[in-house]
């Protein structure tokens, strides 16, 4: 607890917005950039391989840098070989593949007018850009002694309108479904636009929120989705019809509607509970006071949307939410840089460092339990990584605590009632 240094997992020679885990390839997928500024800030998509260090400790390595001209790319959503990036108000699609040396070399010719930036040698992601200089002189140095197999070939498939805000169209959130169907975007125009996936057919555009969207998520079986605007609302939405608003002020009576709104929003499941579900959201203070209010979390049940549990979560302004795959943890980001770690079903802070990031905290993602069949945990219960706008991705670990077996704990009770019973026997004879 308080604070404590994270050392940096990799450092980008630009802001970073996003971070993702393909499960298929085990690439850590993080995106960013200066935008369209004339600042020398560039706007890429960068590829890591992830390696486990010993039990608790990891590594990354920079793969490939897919650079995306003057768009920073501000979110992105990963499935099945494709990712889609919101980069101003659109939403392009790209597909990534790994591609062996062997591959590679039969493929040169073919390749040589693409306009796909090649892979530069695997080197070890190091801090600043003087040093990443310095690492990929070492990889190239190296090359006659280690056999680089792994490179990454990103190509552009399409591109879909999702904002169109006429002043200053932005994508703010993109998602896909949990089946892979359909392709989800929000902006700052109030608009959700739902596009059929691979085809890119748009399937629904309606406006859900007035002003901006902050976030939307979907269910299992894409029965439901809910969205989070600014507008102090969280609906739930069955295709384009809303099917009701969720009224978290409501489990606290003395919280006004208004003081509060929601600001993200994920669906989880329920560990050992097959058909479970639950959602979870986050509300901030809407207005910044000098002692500030605390944020809440608020847990729902993820079908009939009943209110479970509320508590609070710091007095830091939350800034990112992130749900673990088996449904049992979840991850805060603020906009001071700390990062959290909560038990979903109790809503118990596990896990935090104060001011791990110097600025806003803008993405979180856990590690899945195996990447490419193997586990990527180590001795750890969980590891869930950050990204920042002060270019660092760091990586947060809780460690697996001590349990003892059944067994044991029954033998220990069955001692401790022995013990009682021979000291009343020998405090007060006769007793038995």
């Amino acid at each position: 607890m308080g604070k404590k240094r994270v050392p940096d997992l990799y450092r980008a020679p630009f802001p970073l917005y996003s971070i993702k885990v393909d499960p298929n390839t085990g690439l850590v997928i993080t995106a960013g950039g200066g935008g369209a500024s004339k600042t020398g800030i560039k706007n890429a998509v960068q590829f890591l391989d992830l390696q486990l260090v010993g039990e608790h400790q990891y590594s990354a390595s920079l793969l490939h840098s897919h650079d995306t001209d003057t768009f920073a790319t501000m979110n992105i959503a990963v499935g099945d070989g494709v990712i889609a990036a919101g980069q101003d108000g659109n939403c392009c699609l790209m597909s990534f593949k790994h591609i062996a040396q062997k591959e590679r070399k039969a493929s040169s010719a073919k390749d040589a007018g693409n306009s796909e930036q090649p892979s530069s040698a695997r080197r070890r992601a190091v801090k600043g850009e003087k040093g990443e200089q310095d690492g990929a002189a070492a990889s190239e140095g190296m090359s006659n002694m280690k056999d680089e197999t792994v490179h990454i070939s990103v190509k552009a498939v399409g591109q879909v309108q999702s904002d169109a805000n006429p002043q200053d169209p932005l994508q703010k959130v993109v998602r896909f479904s949990p089946d892979l169907s359909l392709l989800l975007t929000g902006g700052t125009d109030g608009h959700i636009r739902v596009w059929e996936f691979p085809s890119l057919k748009k399937k629904f555009d309606f406006k859900a929120h007035e002003g901006e969207m902050e976030d939307l998520d979907m269910s299992p079986g894409n029965k439901h989705l809910v969205t989070v605007g600014r507008d102090f609302a969280c609906s739930v939405w069955s295709g384009n019809q809303l099917a009701m608003g969720l009224k978290w002020h409501e489990t606290l009576p003395q919280m006004s509607e208004k003081t509060y709104r929601y600001m993200a929003c994920r669906f989880g499941r329920v560990e050992d509970q097959k058909d479970a579900l639950r959602l979870y959201t986050v509300q901030i203070p809407h207005k910044r006071d000098r002692k500030p209010p605390p944020c809440y979390l608020t847990k729902w049940e993820g079908k009939s949307f009943l209110p479970m549990l509320t508590a609070p979560c710091g007095n830091e302004v939350i800034s990112s939410l992130a749900v673990s795959d088996s449904g049992t943890f979840l991850g805060l980001g603020t906009i001071t840089g700390s990062v959290a770690i909560y038990i979903a079903f109790s809503l118990q802070k596990l896990y935090y460092i104060k001011e791990s990031h110097g600025i806003v905290v803008t993405d979180l993602a856990f590690l899945p339990d195996t990447l490419k069949g193997k586990s990527i945990k180590g001795n750890n219960e969980t590891a869930m990584l950050s990204v920042a706008v002060d270019s660092r991705c760091q990586v947060h670990t809780v460690s697996n605590r001590r349990s003892f077996p059944v067994w044991f704990v029954l033998f220990c009770c069955g001692l401790m009632v022995v013990a009682v019973i021979l000291l009343l026997q020998y405090v007060f004879p006769g007793f038995i």
